[in-house]
Parts: structure tokens; C-alpha cells; sequence
């Protein structure tokens, strides 16, 4: 089996692409704007996804690919061009693969609950694969739409899986919860800052839902390989439910803070300036010299913490179908804080 990993350096494609690697039964590309810091064996490939003639370009000696793993994103402030741009990059890589790979078996691609229309206010919970997709636009659908259309008598197949505030570690994510999480609770010791929950007292009380990186590859891979998965999408989360206010007294201690109050305010507004005081933490602790801008995805935070409903899905499906896997979120979350210390990350 060869597979095509997009987003190699993402919170999900790098966690993929160790996975992969670390089973060792793979031959990978990795398509990425910089290299992976994943040892092991794969190649990388530095391809432009906008860009359809790059990507048959770099694409055209890979005879023998038989998955696509699509887990690229890229995040742009007009909503047209949003679709546009993010339908644009998987059509260029999936035309491009097909065209020189009999051997393709299976495209997997990443979307997640604003499906559901999590995003835009209280939706039908425990949200479930067949529910009706949320009204208006989002490429979440064009995406799978493309997909769908163009593998209709195809012998390749398709899968889509659906996470929630996927957590690991990846610099330059824009949507990376742990490491903001890390950035803030360090912040707050640093400058001798109470812990307080960001948001509306409503989402300190909601039920929240998380997907820990490597449970989230674990799934791909089954799905992508488990023959009854072929055109299906599955919800796929820790299998548990959190509540902030049950969480963040245990976030507080692991920082050294007090916890609280809890109060509303915008983490990107009153941290987004921070790079100096970020440098002098770096310098007076030896961390490593990871870009704030890099670590500190304070408006993917604050779109967190801003919602005031419940954000549950359920993952019957896909247990139904074969994947049992589950992670206690509160000690995943922890775990991860607890490796961003081990690393250098954090102090």
C-alpha cells in the first residue's frame, strides 16, 4: 500500500503520517509546504495545491498510489473564495492521482461537525451521519459532493470521517485547542494572571466534545482500509463528553494558577500582542524558539470557547462498523500539556 498524506504538518496529517510510518507497512508521500519533523521512512513533496499543473507535475512518476489521505485546509476571509480555494485543492489532487495510478484504491477525506452546522448555533444532538446537512454554504459539501460524483463507477472508493476539536501537536495549525490552551495557561503564570474560562458562563456549562490526534489517524486508516466503510462517512470523537467547568480547575493546577473567575473576553484580543513577552518566557526557560504566531491560534480559541450549546456527536456508526477505540478526554488533554512541558514547549 502507498499513500498520499496532505497537510503532513497539521494536528491531523502529521499524526497520520506517524502512524503510517510507524506500522511500517506503508510506502508515503507527504505533501506538505515544509518538511514533517517525523523521522522515519517517507518521501516529502513540497506541492502546491492550488495549482493543478504542479500537482500532475509532482505527482506524475507515482504509479503505484493506492490511498489518498486528504487532510489540507486552508483558511481564507472571503466565504466564496473559502469553498472555492478548499474544493479546488482536493479536486487537483485527486485528478492528479488518477490520472497516473491504476492503482488507486481509496480517497479519505477529513471534515468534521460543521456538517452538522455546529458552528452557526444549537443543532440536533447527538448529531448522526444521516441527519440532513446544515442550510447555506460550506466546502465541506462540495468537497464531498466532487468526491462523490466523480467516483461514481470508478473500482477506487471514498470515505469522509468527522471529528471535534481535533487536539495534538502542530505549529502553524490555525486550529490547534492543546497548544493554545498550553500558550494561554503559561501566559497567565507568566504574568501573574488568574486562569479564567474565556467565554459566556453557557459554554462553561455545555457538553463539549474532543478527538485526540491519534485516535483520529487510527480511524482513517481503518476506515480506508475496512472494505464496509467504502462510501461512507462516520462521526469519529474520544467517545466522551467534557464539561470546562468540570475540566479547568485540573487545567489550572497542571499551570500552577488560580482558576477563575470566570468571565468573557477574547483570548486573540487581549493575548494577539504577546510575541515580546512570549520571547522573554522562551529565553528565561530555554524553550525552543517556536514562532508565537506559530503556537498561539487564539481565534480557533476563542470560536471554542464563544458557543453556548451543546456540541455532541454521536459515534455509533462507527463502532457498528468495527472501530471500538476510545480516549478518557480530560486525561488526553492533559497528557498532551503534559508532552508540550517534555518537549520545550512550555515551561
Amino acid at each position: 500500500m502507498k499513500a498520499v498524506v496532505t497537510g503532513a504538518t497539521g494536528v491531523v496529517g502529521r499524526y497520520l503520517l506517524q502512524h503510517l510510518v510507524e506500522r511500517g507497512d506503508w510506502d508515503i508521500l507527504a505533501l506538505s509546504r515544509r518538511k514533517p519533523d517525523i523521522g522515519g521512512r517517507y518521501e516529502h513533496l513540497a506541492v502546491d495545491l492550488l495549482d493543478p499543473a504542479d500537482c500532475r507535475q509532482k505527482l506524475a512518476g507515482h504509479r503505484d498510489v493506492t490511498h489518498v489521505f486528504y487532510t489540507a485546509f486552508l483558511q481564507d476571509p472571503d466565504p466564496a473564495r473559502h469553498v472555492r480555494r478548499n474544493t479546488a485543492m482536493l479536486v487537483n489532487l485527486v485528478e492528479a492521482v488518477e490520472a497516473v495510478s491504476p492503482a488507486l484504491v481509496h480517497v479519505n477525506l477529513v471534515e468534521g461537525t460543521k456538517w452538522y452546522g455546529s458552528h452557526l448555533g444549537s443543532f440536533r444532538t447527538p448529531a448522526k451521519e444521516e441527519h440532513p446537512r446544515h442550510g447555506g454554504t460550506n466546502f465541506y459539501f462540495d468537497q464531498q459532493d466532487w468526491l462523490e460524483a466523480r467516483q461514481r463507477g470508478k473500482a477506487w472508493t471514498w470515505s469522509a470521517v468527522r471529528p471535534h476539536a481535533v487536539c495534538g501537536f502542530s505549529v502553524g495549525s490555525p486550529m490547534n485547542l492543546a497548544l493554545a490552551l498550553a500558550v494561554y495557561g503559561t501566559l497567565c503564570r507568566e504574568l501573574g494572571e488568574s486562569f479564567s474560562h474565556p467565554g459566556p458562563a453557557a459554554n462553561f456549562h455545555c457538553l463539549y466534545q474532543l478527538t485526540d490526534s491519534t485516535l483520529l489517524a487510527n480511524a482513517m486508516v481503518w476506515m480506508a482500509t475496512e472494505p464496509r466503510c467504502a462510501n461512507q462517512a462516520f462521526n469519529v470523537t474520544n467517545g466522551d463528553l467534557i464539561r470546562w467547568e468540570n475540566l479547568w480547575p485540573r487545567l489550572a493546577r497542571f499551570f500552577g494558577v488560580e482558576s477563575g473567575p470566570q468571565r468573557q473576553f477574547s483570548l486573540k484580543s487581549r493575548f494577539g500582542d504577546q510575541g515580546n513577552a512570549w520571547r522573554e518566557i522562551v529565553k528565561k526557560h530555554g524553550l525552543q524558539a517556536l514562532r508565537y504566531e506559530d503556537i498561539a491560534g487564539w481565534g480557533f480559541a476563542d470560536f471554542v470557547f464563544g458557543s453556548t450549546w451543546d456540541i455532541v456527536s454521536d459515534t455509533g456508526k462507527a463502532r457498528r462498523f468495527g472501530f471500538c477505540e476510545a480516549v478518557d478526554s480530560e486525561e488526553m488533554l492533559l497528557a498532551l500539556l503534559d508532552g508540550f512541558r517534555r518537549q520545550r514547549v512550555i515551561p
